[in-house]
């Protein structure tokens, strides 16, 4: 009689290894895709308005939106409205689901942005003249490879 060796169970190993490829490439177009990366420069934003970093938040404007503050203009305002005119120290905020646009523009006159996201972040203060929500519209659109933040201006 012939003695059988012991063969690896290929077809489980390869089963398995197919499992953990599609998991792996299913989490990297999660954690890359650009919806993600876009909320992460709004997540980035607010996170430094909050710690009262605004020299950082205006870094991550579209030249757009620089070209509407100085930096330094920018930096004195948003102290003294949210801090001096509110009277709030510091707030919580949420951001929506990131939704996709493929041509939007700030304001009329100006060129369309394409392919971007908007979300909605709800700013939530408690200050001296109580607690009250403070919303906007943020877009999000490529510059030179990069996301930056834009606000709209739009009347409508």
């Amino acid at each position: 009689m012939r003695k059988r060796r012991n063969q690896l169970p290929i077809l489980p190993i390869l089963i398995g290894i197919l499992i953990v490829s599609f998991l792996l490439i299913g989490l990297r177009i999660f954690l890359f895709s650009s919806s993600t990366q876009a909320e992460d420069i709004v997540e980035k934003f607010y996170q430094y308005e909050q710690e009262g970093n605004f020299s950082d938040s205006w870094e991550l404007f579209h030249p757009y939106m620089k070209d509407r503050f100085t930096k330094s203009s920018f930096i004195q305002d948003r102290a003294h409205v949210f801090i001096g005119h509110f009277g709030a120290d510091t707030f919580s905020y949420e951001i929506s689901k990131p939704v996709e646009f493929d041509k939007w523009k700030p304001e009329e006159g100006q060129d369309n942005f394409r392919d971007g996201y908007k979300m909605v972040v709800t700013q939530k203060y408690a200050g001296k003249y109580g607690k009250f929500n403070f919303q906007q519209e943020v877009y999000v659109v490529k510059h030179k490879g990069k996301w930056a933040l834009v606000w709209d201006y739009n009347s409508k």
